[in-house]
């Protein structure tokens, strides 16, 4: 299956899997994933994630985060920028996500990393999604 965009479908399954109550998810792998699950790791959005290698593109996968009562760490993801439609934001106007409690993840020059991490760095970057 040939998806034009893998964010938004790695997204699509970690929303998915969370409104069921699954513990995990597994998606295909890539490095632009992996950073991704990474940054949600340093955010303690999820609990882990590991890269399963095998003859073609290996596979993601993501342990899910929740709190008591079966709550999800995660409650809302949205894809910003698109492949038709790429968001570039300059470091004076970097949105804040709920007021602070959430997270925009954006494609700096150095790699992927927070608002606030970019912020401290001086730096902008296209807006790949924003988590609360």
């Amino acid at each position: 299956m040939s998806v034009s965009d893998p964010v938004a479908d790695f997204l699509t399954c970690v929303r998915n899997a969370i409104r069921a109550k699954h513990r995990k998810v597994d998606v295909p792998a890539s490095k632009l994933k992996t950073e991704l699950a990474r940054v949600l790791l340093r955010e303690r959005y999820i609990n882990n994630f590991k890269v399963i290698e095998n003859d073609k593109q290996g596979t993601l996968r993501v342990y899910l985060k929740y709190a008591t009562n079966d709550v999800p760490v995660i409650t809302g993801l949205r894809r910003v920028s698109s492949p038709g439609r790429r968001v570039y934001l300059g470091k004076a106007r970097l949105p804040k996500v709920m007021g602070g409690l959430g997270a925009s993840i954006l494609s700096t020059s150095r790699g992927l990393m927070t608002d606030r991490e970019a912020r401290e760095a001086g730096l902008g970057g296209e807006l790949v999604c924003q988590v609360w």
